[in-house]
């Protein structure tokens, strides 16, 4: 006869091994230019349900990226397999802001922004879009739904 307690051990473990499956940790994101790179955690994450959903105020990464330099972003597959785009900011040789994203990508695990010459990126955000666009009752304008975000900033080279 099988006691109480060799019963409950298959049983414990069995509990553990799945309480551990899609837990894992986030995706990150790499940043790269001029020979250097930086890995960026998400600063905010949200698990496969879109409601279950993270803030990290101290992920955002610095990376120097001389004027001129592009800019390779590189994301893991759980990234690539979704539509994302990259989201930047830079200022001009003239000191004028400039507010750009990129096309959505989609199948693709890296993106090369390249800016005008001159020009000097401020920062760059990759987002990965979550569920369907909404229409916003009130204004009527379409929204799309940011599943997770990864930013950098970028220090003067």
């Amino acid at each position: 006869m099988i006691g109480p307690v060799r019963r409950l051990l298959p049983l414990a473990a069995l509990a553990l091994l799945l309480a551990g499956c899609g837990a894992g940790a986030p995706p990150e994101v790499t940043f790269a230019a001029a020979g250097q790179s930086v890995v960026a955690r998400p600063t905010q994450y949200c698990e496969d349900d879109f409601v279950t959903c993270t803030n990290d105020a101290s992920a955002p990464v610095d990376l120097a990226v001389p004027a001129g330099t592009p800019l390779r972003v590189d994301v893991p597959s759980a990234v690539a397999d979704t539509p994302w785009q990259v989201v930047f900011t830079y200022r001009t040789a003239t000191g004028e802001q400039v507010d750009e994203r990129t096309e959505v990508q989609v199948d693709s695990p890296s993106y090369v922004l390249e800016l005008p010459p001159d020009a000097r990126l401020l920062t760059a955000q990759v987002q990965q879009y979550g569920p369907p666009p909404e229409i916003d009752p009130t204004t009527g304008e379409v929204q799309f739904p940011i599943r997770s975000s990864w930013v950098l900033t970028v220090s003067a080279a």
